[in-house]
């Protein structure tokens, strides 16, 4: 089963068990991709589908600190929820020593000094590896923390 019918029954779940804010994050989950596939007339692969999902993750966390600093636990909240669920679909996400690795990795391949210019190259070469399966911030603190030992 693809993503996109994976993502379609899942509404259909929702929709039956009346769960409102499942319903309504697939819902838009599934509104950014069909926007994506008008928009360039393509059909997305379950690769495509994914980044428009993380894409949909980041939103929401960047979303939710604004939340958080404004006091809407209300909105917060929701926000949460919202990440969870869409989250269940992303592959499982790298943790903080396995981002250090490939960031490592990354270093020894290249070549790479431990010196503040050499971010951009460094951030280029690890997210083509982790793509999908880190947050791009994560992935900056690690290539910063590396950088300045």
């Amino acid at each position: 089963m693809t993503l996109k019918e994976q993502l379609m029954a899942d509404f259909k779940d929702a929709m039956k068990a009346k769960d409102e804010v499942r319903k309504n994050t697939i819902s838009f989950a599934r509104a950014a991709i069909k926007q994506y596939e008008v928009d360039n007339r393509q059909e997305l692969d379950d690769e495509g589908i994914i980044a428009i999902l993380s894409k949909q993750v980041k939103m929401r966390k960047d979303a939710l600190s604004d939340f958080e600093k404004a006091g809407r636990t209300d909105l917060a909240d929701d926000y949460k929820a919202e990440i969870e669920i869409l989250m269940s679909y992303l592959p499982e996400q790298m943790d903080a020593s396995k981002i250090k690795e490939a960031v490592q990795a990354a270093a020894d391949e290249m070549g790479i000094e431990k010196d503040k210019k050499n971010m951009g190259r460094l951030m280029g070469a690890v997210m083509k590896k982790v793509k999908g399966l880190a947050d791009g911030n994560d992935v900056r603190k690690a290539v910063e923390e590396f950088l300045s030992e």
